[in-house]
């Protein structure tokens, strides 16, 4: 979603910088900090560390810093992009009278954006509130269609906590919290939260095997870049045998895509799980708010009620592919306080303790089709896209396609010191346990043992500046 830009802590005038051959215009011409050149060169730590995005990078620090389209975006893009905000915006509301479209009948939220807060970051919900900005996977042990998970009964693959009038959502969910404690190296205490899920089905019996995933909704700016980086980069990244000895053995997963109709590397969702952005969308329609389109044509309350059975689909491809485009799209918010002595001291401890061997800084995307606004740009996301044993306090234990139900996708780190601006809160990891970003760091298990024990052995102004480096991206 658009929004009004606000003046960055730094900022310069941007207008050399071509992709593709379009001109680069960004939000708000705004000067260079004094020590800081801009110049045509990969060598300047301006360019190389400070445009994220490449010439997708947006100059805001506010509470719209994820929802500017890229500024390298020709009329045509723009247009199309602005098509795909609106379709992304759009609340569905229940069918009336003969429809059989609409909203459901079971769901998870009305809208895209509803998820999606200002293209940001969603959050467990508050004691009391409803699960709004965040969803449970569901299945059961074996392989469903296209060696992906089991769905489980007539719950599917997602639980529906939601249902129209007339109808009855599949569950109800709850989570409490348990604190665990620790120390730093330093002597000083800490305390993790850590959740405890309960289910109630409410039209059946839950399966006693049920396996579940609680996934929050994940940032929406930067994905088109991450879709254009090259199949064969990521498949160098991987190292499943940990055949350097780091401790760290990344694999990429292999999933099913319904659009293509064919299996490909999985780049989106907290486990990889989702190869294009064409196929989120048509999948988050069906899955999240009930709506069916041809690649996804069941409701995903199909066999539950009389209300479920096949028809027309109610958004069509064009649509889809709008919404698709508006993700690949969105600008990706610039670096901040670049030259702040502790940042630059945080950044060296970042890369000393091994937080680079996931979060790798820097990568070249390649020519994704029908977007040159997000082709051949050198970014700066902190992921390798691949799958990582995170250890037992944070799996899951849920398969998903080649994923194991121990592991997780690297999430990019970019913009993750801007999530208090946008979404007014600075929950993170997968399920939001994580009630700022230390407690990030100290659930890393796993491949990630070795980085968190480095950083718990810092002194207490080393894991500051860490802190302040990773609030600068």
């Amino acid at each position: 979603m658009r929004h009004a830009t606000t003046l960055g802590i730094f900022s310069f005038t941007l207008t050399a910088l071509t992709a593709c051959g379009e001109p680069v215009q960004p939000p708000r011409a705004i000067a260079p900090p004094p020590d800081v050149a801009l110049r045509n060169s990969t060598t300047s730590r301006f360019d190389s560390d400070a445009l994220s995005g490449g010439a997708t990078t947006v100059f805001d620090d506010g509470p719209g810093a994820f929802g500017h389209p890229a500024p390298n975006l020709d009329a045509a893009g723009l247009a199309r992009h602005d098509a795909g905000d609106e379709a992304f915006s759009r609340v569905f509301v229940a069918a009336t009278g003969l429809s059989s479209s609409g909203l459901g009948p079971l769901f998870n939220n009305t809208a895209c954006e509803a998820c999606h807060v200002g293209d940001g970051r969603g959050r467990p919900p508050d004691p009391g509130q409803p699960f709004t900005t965040m969803l449970f996977r569901a299945s059961i042990p074996g392989l469903g269609d296209h060696g992906g998970p089991n769905p489980a009964g007539v719950f599917g693959g997602q639980l529906q906590l939601e249902a129209i009038p007339g109808y009855f959502p599949e569950a109800s969910a709850q989570v409490t919290y348990a604190d665990s404690g620790g120390r730093f190296d330093d002597g000083t205490r800490y305390l993790l939260r850590v959740p405890r899920y309960s289910f109630r089905g409410i039209i059946a019996p839950l399966p006693r095997d049920l396996l579940t995933s609680p996934r929050v909704a994940p940032v929406n700016f930067g994905l088109g870049l991450l879709e254009a980086i090259p199949e064969a980069t990521i498949r160098a990244y991987a190292d499943p045998n940990d055949s350097d000895r780091d401790g760290i053995s990344g694999r990429y997963n292999v999933v099913y895509d319904a659009t293509i109709q064919d299996y490909i590397i999985g780049r989106f969702g907290w486990k990889a799980n989702v190869g294009t952005l064409l196929h989120q969308a048509a999948g988050a329609f069906n899955g999240d708010m009930g709506i069916t389109s041809s690649y996804f044509s069941d409701e995903n309350c199909e066999g539950e009620f009389p209300g479920c059975k096949d028809h027309t689909p109610e958004v069509d491809n064009r649509t889809i592919a709008d919404v698709a485009f508006y993700t690949q799209t969105l600008g990706v918010p610039a670096r901040r306080n670049l030259n702040d002595p502790r940042t630059r001291r945080g950044e060296q401890l970042f890369r000393g303790i091994g937080c680079d061997g996931c979060h790798l800084p820097t990568v070249m995307t390649g020519v994704l089709p029908g977007v040159p606004a997000v082709s051949n740009q050198r970014i700066h996301p902190y992921t390798d896209l691949l799958l990582h044993d995170m250890g037992g306090a944070l799996a899951d234990n849920r398969p998903d396609f080649k994923e194991t139900g121990r592991e997780f996708r690297t999430p990019p780190l970019w913009g993750i010191g801007l999530v208090q601006a946008v979404n007014g809160h600075t929950f993170f990891l997968h399920d939001g346990r994580a009630r700022n970003l230390l407690e990030a760091v100290l659930w890393h298990g796993g491949e990630g043992r070795n980085a968190r024990e480095r950083f718990k052995s810092l002194s207490a102004d080393d894991r500051k500046a860490l802190l302040a480096f990773l609030n600068s991206l």
